[in-house]
């Protein structure tokens, strides 16, 4: 039987070897291509695509490469191609046409983002390929937002004319969590200490309004950054982050993370030292700029810190190449450090062009008038870093990134700036509530970059219980192409002073120019010209407020004198201010008095995260010639003075409970801020606060005025939190300190949201 078999097979062997030389001698000549299956795409488009003419010989090689030729165009389901005498048939089945794309099931992200990651369209040909990697980039986008267990499944509705609709079906599922994060190998720092420090949380029912407690992998090499960093500061020379390992649990509703570390041994300062390699500077004309001192524990954050204080400080005078270069020498042994700052003459390089990418509506000399350098100046790290930070502070990019290139020769650099522009029209509706002024609303309409000027063009209409606003308001930051602020602004304001017993309407009109004296000194200059009327005076009112009535006419000058080193003008962590400000009002107006404010303010870090400020306002104003009116006098209570109700400090006519405002004004305050151990993504600081000052010297007098310059105290705590809703803010008072007149208050709160 198997000799039977092997003949067989031997045949069969011999009879192809046969034909395929017989084929080989006479091979068949194409004499005509058949296209068949076609319906949108014509039979010409199908032969030109497979490059066989009639006329060619039929080979093997050749019609693999046809084969090859119609699948790679994605037109094609499926492709047959045979012999019929000398006729080739090419049986195609042509790949649909997508009519619709859907999604459903998609309540997280929108439409509009996904469409915008896949690459189907409506009319494109589909194909299972390109529908197997749109599913994949759907879940890409999902597991980005910490939904790792969501599905994609592609459907498809076949439709007449080979055309179909496809709709993908998704399966969001709920966000991966994390459920546990754990530390290998810390034993100096505690697993719930070293948790405090990374951006990544673990999932907890309070953590509602935050996203930290999902995974996201670029979030999590943001956190061995930060370990480290941690490490660095608190003196562990040699610690690194061994692995960082994300677990999804088998439901993959959650993860586990895993952070496994080496510590090392702490290190401390032995020797802090500076040396200059440029023979003209002497180091000790720096040498009191350094941070960081012998004997104290290493700190990476402060040496860097010290780098940029001595390159700033070794440029300021006058040599604009040196680099700071810090030289550590390690003593395993004893676990010290030796500190060289040293001082090198670096290369000579003067900045030849600046080119800006990315700006496509803001023009170029918006963004290069913030340069600190010109085409020409040397070369300096440290002005190229204000510049940056110039550029972000305008608010027109979501993205600044400043880099170096080498010029048409080894001396010059060419500056990239390369830039993303964000949205900066601003659509503002607000809601809240305060203690001082009731329920309250606003719109407001903004563009922070008119015509790609830099220019601000703003209107904002508010009314509260007690007020209502509309203004309109022009700023043009370089005017006459100038490094000089000038601005126009219209309003009309209508004022409810409930503790005065009257109501103010004030129509007018304000010019203003600005400019800088210095990089952080500053002058203002404005002029007002405002229609007001005294009304609306009921009741028992002091005869004070009665004189009050009727309406008047304020020409008033103004000037300010800004020096402003804070970290945040907002809430500042350190630094300090100091500004000086008068009023002059008496130029074509029917009011006439000189106002003085000084207001100044030092904030400094004492611990972690921990900030103790102080900050004061003095304030004087005398009459020319006339008495100071209520409406121009200083006020004290409120939010500028707590534990006391707005104005409730000060002369005041006790028959009518009126108060009448002061011509001197002093008002201090000491405040220590700390975080109040609630999550960090809340925002949620606490301070404890102390209040003090006073308010006397009012231009009316009578048997019912009380005006006394004794001083008032209050002690109290409070806090702030920038919630989803707006900024929060909470204060308890407690005056200790006051006059038998003056109007307390406990409790102040306030609410404010803007959408």
């Amino acid at each position: 039987m198997k000799s039977i078999l092997y003949i067989i097979i031997f045949l069969l062997i011999n009879n192809c070897l046969f034909y395929k030389q017989v084929f080989a001698q006479n091979p068949v000549t194409i004499g005509s291509v058949r296209i068949e299956g076609t319906q949108r795409i014509e039979p010409n488009t199908v032969r030109s695509y497979m490059q066989l003419e009639p006329g060619q010989s039929y080979e093997t090689s050749t019609i693999d490469q046809a084969l090859k030729n119609l699948y790679a165009t994605g037109l094609f389901a499926d492709v047959n191609i045979s012999l019929e005498g000398d006729i080739l048939v090419v049986k195609v089945k042509e790949n649909p046409i997508i009519n619709r794309l859907a999604f459903e099931g998609n309540n997280h992200i929108d439409d509009d983002t996904l469409e915008a990651e896949v690459q189907l369209k409506p009319r494109v040909v589909y194909t299972q390929t390109r529908v197997q990697a749109d599913a994949k980039r759907i879940q890409d986008i999902y597991r980005r937002s910490g939904r790792f267990a969501a599905t994609v499944d592609p459907k498809v509705i076949q439709l007449d004319q080979n055309r179909i609709d496809l709709v993908f079906e998704i399966n969001e599922g709920d966000k991966t969590s994390v459920k546990r994060i754990d530390f290998v190998g810390n034993n100096v720092f505690g697993d719930s200490e070293l948790r405090k420090q990374i951006i990544t949380h673990e999932a907890a029912w309070y953590r509602f309004l935050t996203t930290n407690d999902t995974y996201d992998p670029d979030r999590l090499t943001v956190d061995r950054e930060v370990l480290r960093n941690f490490y660095l500061k608190n003196g562990y020379a040699d610690f690194r982050v061994v692995s960082a390992v994300a677990e999804l649990s088998p439901e993959k509703d959650s993860f586990y993370i895993t952070f496994t570390v080496e510590e090392g041994e702490r290190y401390q300062f032995n020797t802090v030292d500076i040396k200059s390699d440029i023979k003209e500077l002497d180091p000790k004309l720096v040498e009191d700029q350094i941070l960081t001192k012998p004997n104290t524990w290493y700190d990476a954050s402060l040496v860097d810190k010290t780098v940029a204080i001595l390159t700033e400080s070794v440029g300021n005078l006058g040599y604009a190449f040196a680099e700071i270069r810090p030289r550590i020498e390690k003593n395993q042994e004893e676990h010290q450090l030796d500190l060289v700052y040293e001082i090198q003459e670096g290369e000579r390089v003067y900045l030849e062009r600046i080119d800006i990418n990315g700006n496509v509506r803001t023009l170029d000399k918006v963004i290069r008038r913030e340069f600190r350098l010109v085409e020409g100046d040397a070369f300096n790290a440290s002005k190229m870093r204000r510049t940056k930070q110039r550029i972000q502070n305008l608010g027109f990019f979501s993205k600044v990134d400043l880099k170096t290139n080498r010029g048409s020769t080894p001396d010059k650099t060419v500056v990239e700036v390369n830039v993303e522009e964000q949205s900066t029209g601003e659509l503002n509706l607000g809601l809240g509530f305060s203690t001082a002024d009731g329920p309250l609303a606003d719109v407001g309409l903004r563009e922070r970059n008119f015509l790609g000027r830099g220019q601000d063009l703003r209107a904002d209409f508010s009314i509260s219980g007690k007020r209502s606003l509309a203004n309109l308001s022009f700023t043009d930051p370089y005017f006459l192409e100038e490094e000089l602020t000038a601005g126009v602004d219209i309003f009309r304001t209508t004022t409810e002073r409930k503790e005065s017993s009257f109501e103010k309407t004030t129509t007018g009109a304000g010019i203003r120019l600005g400019y800088d004296i210095s990089e952080y000194l500053r002058h203002n200059i404005k002029y007002t010209l405002s229609y007001d009327e005294i009304d609306n005076i009921k009741g028992n009112v002091s005869e004070a407020i009665k004189q009050q009535e009727g309406k008047t006419l304020s020409s008033v000058i103004s000037q300010d004198i800004i020096l402003d080193r804070r970290d945040n003008r907002f809430d500042p962590n350190e630094g300090y201010l100091f500004q000086f400000s008068n009023d002059f009002a008496g130029l074509a107006g029917s009011i006439h008095y000189l106002r003085t404010e000084i207001t100044g303010g030092y904030w400094e870090p004492i611990m972690e995260d921990v900030t103790l400020g102080f900050s004061g306002k003095l304030g004087y104003i005398f009459g020319l010639g006339e008495e100071v009116r209520v409406t121009d006098a200083f006020f004290l209570g409120g939010n500028n003075f707590r534990g006391f109700k707005t104005a409730g400090i000060g002369p005041r006519d006790t028959d009518t409970d009126d108060a009448l405002g002061g011509n001197v004004s002093f008002v201090g305050t000491a405040e220590l801020s700390f975080p109040l151990g609630l999550p960090e993504e809340y925002q949620i600081r606490g301070r404890a606060f102390t209040d003090f000052g006073t308010l006397f010297d009012s231009d009316f007098h009578g048997s019912d005025v009380e005006d006394s310059a004794a001083p008032r105290i209050s002690i109290g705590g409070g806090l702030t939190w920038r919630s989803p809703f707006g900024p929060l803010a909470v204060d308890l008072g407690l005056p200790i300190v006051k006059e038998s007149y003056d109007v307390k208050e406990l409790f102040r709160f306030s609410l404010g949201t803007r959408f």
